[in-house]
């Protein structure tokens, strides 16, 4: 009974090896269909999930979000997407892989679109979803050109080529350039308090140029290791993954952080834009892909990439904006009235459960600021201030 278990895993494994052998010959077909499915699953998941979370919300349900089926078939299509896209790394060029996150915006369009039940007017509709259907349109045709003229070479990417490519003066380069560009972006961001969408971006495509490095070299030496010669006993793998965890880790701090100060439909096209560029110019850094690419083939994908950022752009910019509320009044804006401060600073009132507004509470120890002398007022006569008003200025 024994051996016969033995020889059927045996022969799975064999089965398995000749169909990760047969798939890794198409290479560029395979990782962009793995790529495209992989986006898919993901913009799927996410919509289920926030379909679950505004379910709970709208039947005022106690329970917490991952208590519902729902929630759960969410996070299991994005494990597995995000499954699809990492091994998609091993089969195909980098800089192919990274503009396919296009696909990802264009079904969570499409799926926001067809989760809202909304009834629309026809003229109402094409006002506002003419630029979302434009901004498809050109995703989907920009996709299809760096698809068809994308990198065709692509290595086998074994522990000696990684370290050879490490090793190289092209990425010592390129990381140094990173590494000092990365740290002043920081400085600025941190200690200036230079809290601009671009930096906090910028920050987050630099890391992620090493990710999606890191992401093929494990990747490929995984599928390589499933087929003959292990790979994961050298330590150039532990580097990379180490360094993949690393910059993941802190790629999601830097998005988190811009969350919270801009809109999140900006934040996914210029992300988009950031990311894909630097990820296309660390592919062609790294792994050299465009080495053996003509001028004409490089151009072609070049401007489907172009044509991709447009739509995106196009897609986003589409997205409701809620303005947020101000529950402050700037004293700059009643003329007329000594502001407290010298600059003219903004106010905020107590919030004392609620947002409106009142007057001050009264304390003896704070005597009121006298008008200007052609602005008095017939008022009932008040006690004298035993304060100056050169005191007052310093309070």
């Amino acid at each position: 009974m024994h051996t016969k278990c033995c020889k059927q895993l045996s022969c799975l494994w064999v089965t398995l090896q000749s169909l990760i052998f047969v798939i890794y010959t198409q290479e560029n077909l395979i990782g962009t269909l793995l790529a495209i499915f992989g986006n898919l699953l993901v913009s799927i998941s996410v919509s289920i999930q926030k379909q679950s979370h505004v379910a709970l919300a709208g039947n005022k349900d106690p329970r917490h979000y991952y208590y519902t089926k729902s929630w759960w078939s969410g996070l299991m299509l994005m494990v597995l997407g995000e499954g699809a896209l990492f091994v998609s790394y091993a089969f195909a060029p980098l800089s192919l892989i990274a503009p396919l996150n296009a696909v990802s915006v264009i079904s969570s369009s499409i799926l926001g679109f067809l989760f809202l039940r909304e009834k629309w007017k026809a003229q109402e509709f094409l006002k506002r979803y003419i630029l979302t259907f434009l901004g498809c349109v050109l995703t989907a045709g920009g996709t299809y050109l760096f698809v068809t003229f994308g990198p065709n070479s692509h290595e086998k990417l074994n522990a000696e080529n990684i370290v050879k490519h490490v090793i190289g003066w092209p990425f010592l380069l390129y990381l140094l350039l990173g590494i000092i560009t990365f740290c002043l972006v920081l400085y600025f961001y941190k200690q200036r308090d230079a809290n601009y969408l671009v930096l906090i971006l910028l920050l987050v495509a630099l890391l992620g140029s090493v990710t999606v490095i890191t992401v093929k070299a494990v990747s490929g030496m995984i599928v390589l290791s499933i087929l003959g010669p292990l790979q994961l006993s050298y330590p150039i793998f532990y580097v990379m993954f180490i360094c993949m965890v690393a910059t993941i880790v802190f790629q999601a701090s830097f998005l988190a952080q811009a969350s919270h100060l801009y809109d999140s439909s900006l934040i996914a096209c210029v992300n988009y834009i950031f990311c894909t560029t630097f990820a296309i110019v660390a592919g062609a850094i790294f792994y050299q892909e465009f080495y053996h690419e003509d001028v004409l083939h490089i151009c072609m994908f070049l401007l489907g990439c172009t044509i991709c950022f447009l739509g995106v752009f196009l897609i986003t910019k589409n997205k409701r904006k809620l303005k947020g509320f101000e529950p402050y009044v700037t004293m700059d804006m009643v003329k007329g009235i000594p502001t407290i401060h010298n600059k003219g600073w903004a106010v905020q009132p107590d919030y004392n459960g609620s947002f409106s507004y009142g007057a001050l509470e009264n304390n003896d120890s704070v005597a009121s600021v006298p008008l200007p002398g052609d602005q008095e007022l017939s008022i009932s006569p008040s006690p004298v201030s035993p304060y100056q008003p050169s005191e007052l200025k310093k309070d």
